[in-house]
């Protein structure tokens, strides 16, 4: 795992990745990690794969066996990042009220916090959260069908609630963000919980 806390890979307890070959995993994570510095260090346009591959120390025929340009690399990254995020939960088989692992995510961001300043100078930020809240959305309804507190809510609204939570999680996130990253991530859970259960302090 590479120390530069990459958005697509995280410390964050049973985020479980998907299953693939051990030498596949290397490469992938390689050309991410690199991809990701590089990110940090110069304007996306100007990053060219072959940046990428020689930051990485992989071949190009290498490269394009597993991803068609940089921007596919970067959205594969995230993809895989997302999906394990909002299933997080339900995998480890959480036993809270909790419907997404906002505080996890949360710090996550922090020790990530130049990557995502990069992030967002590339104009990649709304491809991202586009796929980010589809994701999130489904792993919100999942949950919503695990919780007790969700049986209360009605089956055919659980997926527009879903989306809608989803969406509500981003426009804290960028909020949070917006404002310098100040407030607990903890704090930030509650919040976000409460306005999901429509609860007061």
């Amino acid at each position: 795992m590479s120390s530069n806390s990459r958005l697509a890979k995280t410390h964050i307890p049973h985020l479980a990745k998907r299953k693939i070959d051990k030498r596949v995993r290397k490469t992938r994570d390689a050309l991410g990690d690199a991809l990701v510095t590089l990110m940090q260090e110069k304007p996306f346009d100007s990053i060219t794969v072959q940046d990428v591959l020689d930051r990485a120390n992989v071949g190009r025929s290498t490269f394009y066996s597993h991803f068609s340009d940089k921007d596919d690399l970067l959205m594969s990254d995230a993809d895989e990042f997302f999906e394990g995020m909002a299933m997080a939960l339900s995998r480890h088989g959480d036993k809270s009220e909790r419907v997404f692992p906002v505080a996890e995510f949360f710090n996550h961001l922090i020790e990530a916090r130049h990557f995502v300043k990069a992030l967002r100078s590339s104009g990649r930020m709304n491809d991202n959260m586009d796929l980010a809240q589809s994701h999130f959305a489904r792993g919100i309804e999942k949950r919503l069908g695990e919780i007790p507190k969700g049986s209360l809510i009605p089956v055919h609204e659980r997926s527009a609630r879903a989306f809608a939570h989803a969406g509500a999680l981003l426009a804290l996130m960028k909020w949070w963000i917006d404002r310098g990253m100040t407030e607990p991530p903890a704090e930030m859970d509650r919040l976000f919980h409460r306005m999901v259960w429509k609860e007061t302090p």
